[in-house]
This record gives C-alpha cells, sequence and structure tokens, in this order.
C-alpha cells in the first residue's frame, strides 16, 4: 500500500492503460446475449402491436388485454367493458403496452441491463466505457427513470388483468367452466411469472415496509415485506423469465387464432 508523505504526494491522475480491459475472459459475452435477448422482444412487440389475431375462444393474448375498445371482439373486452367506444380504432397494444412497457424500461434491473448492452455504460465490470462524461440519472432524459414507482402502479393492474385472462383461460368456447388446455397452462404460468416479477420491484419493497422504523409495531406489513424482499432477491430471473413468458403466451393465442394451432388439447 502506498503512503502519503510530503515527498510523495497524492496521484491525481488514473492509471494509465493501453488497453481497453485486462479482461482476460469473455466479458462480452452477457451483454451480447442481452441485447440480442430484448431486441427480440422489441420485434415481437412491434409486430404483435398490429396484428390482430388476439382472441382464440377464451385465450386473450397478453399484449392485446385489456381491449377497451368497441373495436376489440365481445369477449376481449375487460368485464365487457368498452370505455374508449368507436373514437379509438388503433390495435389495443399501442395504448396498453405503454404502461407494463414503461414499468419495465424504468425498472432497476433493466436498467443495468440496457445501459451495459445498449449504452455500454459500462459493458462490464473492469471494462472501460466509451463515454467520457458521466452525469448518472440527473438530466434529461434520464432523470425520468424517477417515475418508476409510478409505473408500478399502473404494471400491479396489467398483472392483475393478466391473472385474470389466466383464470376466463378455463372456460371453454361455450363459456362452461373446467376446461384444461395447453394454452391455459401457459397463461397461467405467464400470470405467476408476471406476479412474482411485478410484486418483487424494488418500489414494491418501498411500499410495503420501506419507510418504516419499527417492524415489530406493523406485523402485517412486515410480514409483507418479508415476502416481497424474497421476490426481490430473484427479480433479475422473474423479469427474463416473465418477459420471455409473456412473449411465448401471446405467440402462442395468436397461432390459435390463426388456426396454425389446433390441437385436441389447445
Amino acid at each position: 500500500m502506498t503512503q502519503t508523505t510530503a515527498e510523495s504526494p497524492v496521484r491525481k491522475q488514473r492509471a494509465q492503460l493501453k488497453t481497453r480491459t485486462l479482461r482476460t475472459d469473455r466479458w462480452w459475452l452477457a451483454p451480447g446475449l442481452t441485447f440480442a435477448g430484448l431486441v427480440a422482444f422489441l420485434i415481437y412487440g412491434f409486430w404483435a402491436i398490429f396484428d390482430s389475431s388476439h382472441l382464440a375462444g377464451s385465450y386473450i393474448a397478453p399484449f392485446s388485454s385489456p381491449c377497451l375498445a368497441t373495436s376489440c371482439p365481445e369477449g376481449a373486452r375487460l368485464f365487457g367493458f368498452a370505455p374508449f367506444g368507436d373514437w379509438y380504432t388503433l390495435p389495443p397494444g399501442i395504448l396498453i403496452l405503454g404502461l407494463p412497457g414503461g414499468f419495465r424500461l424504468t425498472c432497476y434491473y433493466y436498467r443495468k441491463a440496457y445501459y451495459r448492452s445498449f449504452w455500454l455504460s459500462p459493458p462490464a465490470c473492469g471494462v472501460a466505457e466509451p463515454h467520457k462524461k458521466y452525469t448518472g440519472e440527473t438530466r434529461f432524459p434520464l432523470i425520468l427513470q424517477n417515475i418508476h414507482r409510478y409505473f408500478f402502479y399502473f404494471g400491479a393492474i396489467i398483472a392483475l388483468i393478466l391473472t385474470y385472462d389466466a383464470v376466463l383461460a378455463f372456460r371453454d368456447e361455450n363459456g362452461n367452466w373446467g376446461h384444461v388446455g395447453l394454452g391455459t397452462i401457459i397463461l397461467v404460468i405467464n400470470a405467476i411469472l408476471i406476479l412474482c416479477y411485478t410484486f418483487g420491484c424494488h418500489s414494491c419493497r418501498h411500499i410495503t415496509a420501506g419507510r418504516l422504523n419499527h417492524f415489530s409495531k406493523h406485523p402485517l406489513r412486515y410480514r409483507a415485506w418479508t415476502l416481497v424482499s424474497k421476490l426481490n432477491a430473484k427479480h433479475q430471473q422473474f423479469a427474463w423469465a416473465s418477459l420471455f413468458s409473456v412473449m411465448l403466451a401471446d405467440l402462442y393465442v395468436r397461432l390459435v387464432a390463426k388456426g396454425i394451432i389446433n390441437f385436441p388439447f389447445a
């Protein structure tokens, strides 16, 4: 350890390295896979927005739920209501995906994921980033990341609606309960993963008991905080699992609606 004396002043410059990093492992693999996964999701989401096959029997495509206009199929409307009436004629995904999309975009884990994979800030630990300045999230547009706590409320509503859609998947085409098909299982698994990701959010953990000074005086909130903390410990895993599950569930419903998948147990 270098001692600071009058004869040896503290160095104010960083070590001058001629290489970008001294790491010899495949540090680029993680940000590369993250980039590929998020781009694939964006491409699929863009296609799903403009695809009209979002209802197959009692199955509702997650990317188009809830459908709130009269132009939506009756079975796809939330509780049968169409509050947007006839004036809204755009695909339902444009209206709906902004809420969970904003929730994921401002999520603490996803910030790290796309900061490293898209902006290379930094691409990996111990690897120099190409940016000369770093201002964090103190300026526009990154300061908007601080509204994540508000997107959480919308994300929670969407998660509950997808859970309701998963319950409806237990009905057959005639509205009788007791149907269990492959689509039912897929939608239920997707709803569970979405709930675990949403309610394992850092903001949810803070809301439940983040501002309490004495857990002993609030036993119910402490139990809720404990449960959310357990989900929060796996937030990264739930983030990726729910990202692909919602895409898989949405694609499955659309393929059934198009008649491409027509299994007896669909």
